[in-house]
């Protein structure tokens, strides 16, 4: 069950860069409109920290996407890759 959550929190860190860098907004812009530490969201970046689903949330409204897109999309890139019931 680690190995998965260290998948998708990798992938979901991607994820968020790759948007992040199509807004051309910086990490000090976006975490200021969601009231998130840079720091936090730097982390997030990284595929340091697991974010609870309030903040994915309130990420994806800073970066103009439907946070169904981001899910979706990690379904399908994850696709038998990451799994937490084993």
């Amino acid at each position: 069950m680690q190995q998965a959550k260290e998948k998708l929190k990798k992938q979901l860190a991607k994820k968020i860069n790759s948007y992040r860098l199509k807004t051309g907004k910086s990490i000090s812009i976006l975490s200021n409109e969601v009231n998130l530490s840079k720091s936090i969201w730097s982390d997030l970046e990284k595929g340091k920290k697991d974010p609870q689903f309030s903040t994915l949330w309130r990420i994806a409204e800073s970066l103009d996407i439907p946070l169904s897109k981001i899910v979706l999309e990690l379904e399908e890139e994850l696709k038998g890759q990451a799994g937490f019931i084993d």
